[in-house]
């Protein structure tokens, strides 16, 4: 075991804190251990220097990760692999005769009114699989007990499961993304998304520019609180506006309203931490100023490599209709229960015994159907 003499290295700490002397550069390599993943020939004793240092702990890094993506999930089923979705048009109305009778005129009831119901079948599944092999003699040479066996083994499993939890979120986002990328494309086109606002893809900042007559910055966003308070109120207005029937709020222009108990929102954490560190924690009425109850991620896509919020709130994508959607400055989603969804999905674990090498091999396997439906409200909180 390496022992460093750091008596040197105290004192000048103590000088530091103390108020006796500035800061100076500190040498932490003999102090703080990196670790290694290998044993080197200083790793023996301190007294004939020859006996191998031996392990007197062991921890096992067994952490559960628990997911950051709102649920969607809808019951799978045994039998089948098409989910049909059936719906019925609002009639229209027609003349009532009570209030015009004429003499003479015939008021048959005898007629059939064919109500206007349509269907979608959705029938596709995506599928994955992670595999991990184990084995029982071999693995037992470098542990003490059964108990360390097992705990290192609990680790194993524990880390598919991880893997399984964050590929699996990362796809309900992709199922976000995609109806993301198709209201864009809806209420865009080809038009540049900094040229107007849309109805269902809101450019906040334009609308805020043009209301303030003022030219706010996308790099500027998140630290005005007039901007963050303009964009709770058109949020929050949203959630009104959904609620009545309306064409508007869906790609396919479909009569539909949604409810406040079937309403999602899933809004960017930078966004949501602005708004209470800005607006919130200065208000003396914060809850006229708070943001609808709503799910938070920290991204759409990924983090890139900096976490800086041109990486964060956007997406690149090639949508299921073959558009290129390439978008940043995502804040926030609202959309239906019905729009979207994750189902039918089916998670199960096969195994193989390999007699000649001892081992065995689990393949963790999981299917999934996750569904789009243009039919249904959605809206996209943007700012360009």
């Amino acid at each position: 075991m390496q022992v460093a003499q750091i008596y040197n290295l105290v004192n000048t700490v103590t000088t530091e804190i103390t108020g006796q002397a500035d800061l100076v550069k500190e040498d932490l390599s003999n102090i703080v251990d990196v670790g290694k993943t290998v044993l080197s020939n200083t790793d023996v004793d301190n007294y004939v220097r020859s006996l191998m240092n031996r392990i007197g702990k062991t921890i096992f890094s067994d952490r559960k990760y628990s997911g950051l993506v709102p649920s969607v999930l809808i019951d799978s089923w045994e039998f089948g692999s098409i989910m049909q979705k059936i719906g019925a048009d609002i009639p229209d109305a027609v003349e009532n005769d009570s209030w015009n009778l004429q003499n003479g005129s015939d008021y048959s009831p005898d007629v059939f009114y064919k109500p206007t119901v349509t269907q979608k079948l959705f029938n596709s599944k995506v599928t994955f699989e992670i595999n991990l092999s184990f084995t029982d003699k071999q693995v037992r040479e470098s542990f003490d007990s059964t108990d360390q066996l097992n705990a290192f083994l609990t680790m194993l499993y524990t880390s598919v499961e991880n893997s399984l939890t964050l590929k699996i979120d990362s796809l309900i986002l992709r199922c976000i993304n995609n109806l993301a990328s198709e209201t864009i494309k809806s209420d865009y086109g080809t038009a540049g998304l900094d040229t107007k606002s849309g109805i269902k893809a809101v450019n906040l900042l334009y609308l805020y520019n043009h209301t303030h007559s003022t030219s706010l910055t996308v790099d500027d966003i998140l630290v005005n609180p007039d901007f963050i308070k303009f964009a709770t109120l058109t949020i929050n207005n949203y959630r009104d506006r959904l609620a009545s029937c309306s064409t508007l709020f869906n790609v396919e222009g479909k009569k539909r309203f949604t409810p406040k108990d079937k309403l999602h929102t899933v809004l960017l954490s930078d966004f949501v931490n602005a708004s209470d560190v800005y607006v919130m924690a200065n208000s003396y009425h914060n809850e006229k100023l708070a943001l609808p109850t709503s799910d938070h991620v920290p991204y759409w896509q990924g983090s890139g490599t900096n976490y800086n919020f041109d990486s964060i709130s956007k997406i690149h994508v090639k949508n299921s209709s073959g558009d290129d959607v390439e978008v940043s400055g995502i804040i926030g989603v609202m959309f239906d229960h019905d729009s979207l969804a994750v189902c039918n999905s089916d998670k199960r674990v096969t195994t193989n015994y390999n007699p000649r090498g001892e081992f065995y091999t689990n393949f963790y396997k999981f299917d999934c159907s996750y569904i789009n439906d243009l039919s249904e409200n959605f809206v996209v909180f943007f700012v360009a």
